[in-house]
């Protein structure tokens, strides 16, 4: 395989399973995606890792690639109830540390969804919490569920509706995340060998100090392919990643099957190359960590 015939070889890294906010099972993300021709997708959902293996094994028989990954979700630097999200590829997933951490933003989030639930109802609207908690959230609960609840209930045409009416900052049943600054999630995707990425600048880090700062911290790539970003903003990510010798990402976001909104995923692919870079840098680092390890030894 040439560096040229990587441009040929489209890639999403940014897709999210029914294990937390999406619809589709990682089965049917890897059908989806080899309908449509990419070779290579990253498995991202939030705060909960259950769905990489049953894609990898997916992966396997259909001959598409999957990297393990997550998606982090943090405060905003300039305003703490605005986020900040933070994706990590290659990640060492099975890592004990690693999972209690992630155990503990998800009973974190059940504890968000219940206020948000709460508030609901306090606003005469009887949320189906057994909708919620036990069809649609099998792992990691989030917003996207109550938004689709709420839909399903007839309150909202769309999940977008959803958010804009009662779940963003400024609506009556917005409630805070857990406190945890982009700088930790960095930390603890470093920790379990994978790489740090920041996820659609344009929310949360749109501005060029914030990117700095994240990389002094230890970030690692921007994903500056994004399906809500403009022809403009993608041109200004990718000189940010230049300036701070970035590696560069994208993805589509997709969430699977979602009232109101396109069929996502694919919509956003980039070239094998940018994963190549990627793969290049995890191979390197682990050359030093075994280095490191058997120059202890002697």
């Amino acid at each position: 395989m040439t560096p040229q015939s990587f441009s040929e070889m489209k890639i999403d890294l940014h897709l999210h399973t029914f294990f937390s906010d999406g619809t589709y099972s990682p089965e049917e993300v890897i059908k989806r995606a080899t309908a449509i021709g990419l070779c290579a997708i990253a498995i991202t959902d939030h705060d909960i890792t259950d769905g990489i293996e049953r894609a990898i094994i997916a992966g396997a028989r259909y001959g598409v690639e999957v990297v393990p990954g997550i998606e982090l979700s943090t405060e905003g630097l300039d305003d703490s109830s605005e986020e900040i999200h933070i994706l990590g590829y290659y990640i060492n997933w099975r890592t004990p540390y690693f999972q209690k951490k992630l155990a503990l933003f998800r009973k974190a989030r059940l504890a968000r969804a219940h206020e948000i639930c709460d508030r609901l109802n306090k606003l005469g609207i009887p949320i189906n919490r057994d909708f919620i908690f036990d069809i649609e959230g099998r792992g990691a609960v989030g917003r996207m569920h109550i938004a689709k609840a709420l839909v399903a209930g007839g309150w909202v045409d769309t999940v977008d509706e959803a958010f804009q009416r009662y779940l963003i900052k400024g609506k009556p049943a917005f409630v805070r995340k857990i406190r945890f600054l982009p700088e930790e999630a960095i930390e603890l995707i470093l920790k379990a060998g994978g790489i740090p990425v920041l996820a659609h600048p344009k929310f949360g880090a749109s501005k060029k100090r914030i990117v700095k700062y994240l990389v002094k911290k230890g970030l690692l790539g921007i994903e500056a392919y994004y399906i809500k970003h403009t022809p403009e903003e993608t041109e200004k990510f990718l000189q940010w990643a230049k300036e701070f010798d970035l590696m560069v990402t994208g993805g589509s976001d997709c969430h699977g099957e979602v009232p109101g909104r396109e069929e996502q995923i694919g919509k956003i692919s980039i070239s094998y190359e940018h994963l190549f870079k990627m793969k290049e840098y995890k191979f390197l680092s682990i050359r030093r960590t075994m280095r490191i390890l058997s120059h202890r030894k002697l």
